[in-house]
């Protein structure tokens, strides 16, 4: 089934400027033609979009979505002035641990659809709220069931029944053995109150060992070695990026490794927001993303995420929905799939209900989705 798309207001393709008077046609689930609206080929359907923006479905590289519980109470304890720390991971791995396989499926199902609804056709997520062999390797399969992208978490926090030793050798033993299967990706939160740079290095070397592609939440309570660390190891992405040195700037625009932003994440918990003006004038590679989950960021919003990198990160406009669609789709080193539209990339497609990408910020906490196709399938 093909379907041209018309009447295209402004499109961003993420492959060359802005484009006016052009045209999209589908084919199956890949980008089959872009171009001048004059010049478009016929296809079996045909969609007139009438003066609405056009650009590439979100790419929400960073988000915890198999997780139950609420943490409700911690998010208004915070409001009130009580700061944000590590340790509030174990309510929700209490709460996962009790939750059965249907309920966090069907939680994960629900907000993987809420972010659909607003735009985000490629999602990744990570397991970390179970923290047992068992328990992270059930993560892990239902992530794979409905993410794009899964990242193994099991270095999220120490458990309060284990030593930190004893644990990095199950994280980068048994659990890692059982996990591989279902995951590309490995992660680690490497952070005052989680694990240091030893820990860290030790968790991400075995991942490496086993094949898997490495991610690195870092940099996010202070200064520390996550940036530096993901660097060394060739890390595709390094997720907050709050606290960052000269020397942290210097190396992310020297290197292959993402920073993804988390704006969302930094007003949730009261932290400074990060130097994104920094990282862009450096030449590094930028990423937004939403960090949805149940205690420091609970939104999957990717609109607002672009909005609050304009408003108050000092991103334009251009920058920020670069970094929410192309600059996730690097983070996952998927750049040439996703994130795009060109010929051969992945049919998903963003509609906007606004003549141009500005209104995402002009506009801010107004819902502009208007359509959504996904894999070539229109979901909204």
């Amino acid at each position: 089934m093909s379907v041209v798309i018309t009447g295209i207001g402004e499109l961003t393709t993420n492959d060359g400027p802005p484009r006016t008077g052009a045209a999209l046609v589908l084919d199956g689930d890949r980008v089959a033609w872009v171009g001048p609206a004059s010049a478009a080929p016929a296809a079996d359907e045909s969609v007139d979009v009438e003066g609405r923006a056009v650009l590439p479905g979100w790419v929400d590289s960073h988000t915890h979505l198999v997780f139950a519980g609420d943490r409700t109470e911690e998010f208004a304890a915070r409001m009130a002035g009580q700061p944000y720390t590590a340790g509030g991971i174990a309510v929700t791995v209490a709460a996962t641990r009790a939750a059965s396989d249907a309920e966090l499926a069907g939680v994960l199902r629900r907000h993987v659809a809420e972010a659909v609804a607003q735009g985000t056709t490629c999602l990744e997520t990570k397991t970390g709220y179970g923290l047992t062999v068992a328990d992270e390797l059930r993560s892990a399969r239902i992530a794979a069931s409905v993410a794009d992208e899964v990242t193994f978490l099991g270095a999220h926090l120490v458990p309060t029944e284990m030593s930190t030793q004893d644990y990095v050798d199950l994280v980068r033993g048994e659990m890692l053995d059982a996990v591989a299967p279902h995951v590309g990706w490995a992660d680690v939160f490497c952070e005052t109150g989680a694990f240091d740079e030893d820990a860290s290095r030790a968790v991400l070397t075995s991942a490496a060992d086993r094949g898997l592609g490495l991610r690195v939440h870092g940099n996010q309570l202070g200064p520390g070695p996550g940036v530096r660390l993901a660097v060394e190891l060739g890390a595709a992405s390094v997720d907050h990026c709050t606290y960052l040195t000269e020397s942290d700037v210097d190396a992310l625009a020297g290197s292959d490794t993402v920073a993804t932003l988390l704006p969302a994440c930094d007003l949730s918990t009261r932290q400074p927001l990060p130097d994104a003006r920094a990282l862009l004038d450096a030449g590094a590679t930028v990423a937004l993303a939403s960090n949805c989950n149940p205690g420091s960021s609970y939104t999957s919003s990717m609109a607002y995420c672009v909005a609050t990198a304009v408003l108050q990160l000092r991103m334009s406009v251009e920058e920020a929905v670069r970094a929410a669609t192309w600059g996730g789709a690097r983070a996952l080193r998927r750049e040439h799939e996703v994130g795009v539209l060109r010929e051969g990339a992945r049919a998903d497609v963003h509609v906007l209900d606004a003549p141009s990408v500005t209104h995402l910020a002009y506009r801010p906490g107004v819902p502009l989705t208007h359509a959504v196709w996904r894999k070539g399938e229109r979901v909204r």
